[in-house]
């Protein structure tokens, strides 16, 4: 079918438009008045006939169109079974092996992130703009974020780390970042080179808050990275009081990955040369930050095998005011599997689920049970979802039931292989000498940590959940007990 005939026999009916053409070129709808652009190998454009007249153009010369495909947008189950990311590698549920499955299987790390790569450091310092340097996303989002120009609740962005087939590429511009939906291929722009980037990591930024009364918040962060970013400004003393504060932490964590990376460089450069203003805000050396990302963070080993487990550090209600009833959508639980593989269409729970109190005060937990009707990464729809990277879960849970992170720590996995539900545990521990994240003046020292005594309420972080917890005994050895203001379903928690 030629273009031209699939545009007169539309009868002024949106359509849906898939065009092969080459990835780098642009499109140009000559006129087009509603339109979207990708600059991918398969491009989809959503439109309505009038807009547009022939001939298409690509880069000023006329379309040549190697395949086409016309739905009519009136046709809404035809729309709906339309990959709207077929540049992507497809994922096929009825032919997956898990025992042929790693982190960088093609249908794996093309649609999904398979490492967490967390941000910490002092407040002011840079993360958040580190991370949208990288990946393209600004995970500052929410109103009061903005306002106070400052993150708050933990942020979450994916991207893909491409490095150049041609081994001569000079580094580290052999090295290159985009957004998570991008191609997993496109040719090298290096004059002469003729070789083509090729996706090579795609990973998971969990941004944290440096703000020393949001680190509660770090802490549950923390509870699902691989590895850390630390990030240093170079135009203040170091360490920073939060700075150690997050240094502490990873350590006590045991996150055995970390790269140190100074920022704000060039503001010491200006005092001296004088640099204006619009070179200070260049984004120099992200190329060697993906370079060391690659090659001194390791893959995890995961286990695909084992019964699915997700830690719960997000969820929300995804329906808009006003929405119609048969337009509701159920719950939407974000995270990162700790192993195993979910699936669209498989049974699953959630514990503790619903906490109430009974009559004489007690606690009382009822799993949830539901089914998952989407996976997403980002933009990135998925069949299937492995260990590690963070991904949304579409259910079909109470939408009123995650609502403002109601499902924050809690677990997801199938049905009957979650751990039992506690509200009283024992730990061992060890106390810090001196207090860590304070700024004292005039060069004194922190104030000592004092010892647990019973009856002390406590911040308590197990995963991704915080909480309050009443010391109820504290034994000669260091084990107290402690009883928790919310329970928790986490067999052998790893931090």
């Amino acid at each position: 079918m030629s273009l031209s005939t699939a545009l007169a026999s539309s009868k002024n009916d949106g359509v849906l438009i898939l065009l092969d053409i080459d990835f780098n070129s642009q499109l140009s709808l000559q006129p087009s008045s509603q339109q979207q652009f990708c600059t991918t190998p398969w491009c989809t454009w959503g439109f309505t006939l009038h807009t547009i007249k022939l001939p298409l153009t690509v880069d000023g010369s006329p379309l040549q169109v190697r395949e086409l495909e016309v739905v009519s947008m009136s046709d809404k189950k035809a729309v709906k079974n339309v990959d709207p990311q077929s540049w992507l590698a497809k994922q096929d549920l009825s032919n997956l092996d898990k025992a042929q499955l790693t982190a960088l299987t093609e249908e794996v790390i093309s649609r999904q992130a398979t490492i967490n790569i967390g941000t910490i450091g002092h407040v002011a310092h840079g993360k958040s703009t580190l991370v949208k340097a990288i990946s393209g996303v600004h995970t500052v989002k929410f109103k009061n974020e903005l306002e106070r120009n400052i993150t708050i609740k933990l942020g979450y962005a994916n991207a893909k780390i491409y490095r150049c087939s041609n081994p001569q590429c000079p580094r580290p511009g052999c090295y290159r970042s985009a957004g998570s939906s991008n191609p997993d291929r496109f040719p090298c722009e290096r004059e002469d080179c003729g070789g083509e980037f090729v996706c090579v990591r795609h990973i998971s930024f969990v941004d944290c808050p440096g703000h020393d009364i949001l680190m509660a918040t770090m802490l549950n962060g923390a509870a699902i990275m691989d590895a850390a970013l630390l990030i240093v400004a170079g135009n203040e003393p170091c360490p920073q009081p939060q700075t150690l504060e997050h240094l502490a932490a990873v350590e006590i964590m045991q996150l055995k990955n970390l790269l140190i990376i100074q920022n704000k460089v060039t503001w010491l450069m200006n005092r001296k040369l004088k640099i204006s203003r619009n070179k200070l805000e260049l984004k120099y050396n992200i190329d060697v930050i993906c370079e060391y990302i690659c090659k001194k963070v390791p893959v995890p080993i995961r286990d695909f095998s084992s019964d699915p487990r997700l830690i719960v550090v997000r969820s929300f209600d995804v329906n808009k005011p006003g929405s119609e009833v048969e337009d509701l959508k159920g719950g939407v639980a974000g995270g990162s599997i700790l192993k195993g593989i979910l699936h669209v269409g498989q049974k699953i729970e959630v514990r503790p689920g619903v906490v109430t109190k009974t009559a004489d005060g007690s606690i009382q937990c009822r799993p949830i049970v539901s089914q998952i009707v989407s996976l997403l990464a980002e933009q990135n729809q998925l069949q299937y979802a492995v260990p590690g990277g963070l991904i949304g879960v579409g259910t079909k849970i109470d939408p009123a039931l995650c609502r403002g992170d109601r499902l924050v720590g809690h677990v997801l996995g199938a049905v009957g292989t979650l751990p039992d539900i506690f509200i009283e545990i024992e730990v061992a521990y060890y106390l810090l000498r001196r207090l860590v994240g304070v700024r004292m003046e005039g060069g004194k020292k922190a104030a000592r940590v004092s010892k647990l005594l019973k009856g002390e309420v406590l911040n308590v972080n197990i995963g991704s959940l915080s909480t309050g917890g009443r010391v109820i005994a504290v034994k000669k050895t260091p084990q107290p007990r402690s009883l928790l203001r919310i329970p928790f379903a986490l067999k052998s928690p790893r931090r």
